[in-house]
């Protein structure tokens, strides 16, 4: 796992940078290895890409298997407020 792929920065620049951002973040908070205070510093990281993948349509195409992530990511789009649902 390619930690590095995640900076401070919590939003992404570009679109390709907000899939990656989000893929390198889920993959840590899925992986049991992964220190629950670490997971703590990831879930806002993740959570940042969601109105540019929501802009996308990556959640129209693809479906999160993990029913935990779903729900959290689920949770936070319909959390979001209407101008930022399709923010890109």
């Amino acid at each position: 796992m390619n930690v590095c792929l995640l900076s401070s920065r919590s939003t992404a620049q570009t679109p390709e940078e907000a899939c990656t951002a989000f893929i390198a973040a889920a993959q840590l908070m899925l992986d049991p290895a992964t220190p629950e205070s670490r997971r703590v510093q990831v879930e806002p990281q993740l959570v940042a890409q969601l109105p540019v993948l929501r802009a996308l349509g990556v959640f129209d195409l693809f479906v999160l298997r993990d029913p935990a992530l779903r729900t959290l990511v689920d949770d936070e789009l319909a959390a979001l407020p209407e101008d930022r649902r399709s923010a890109a």
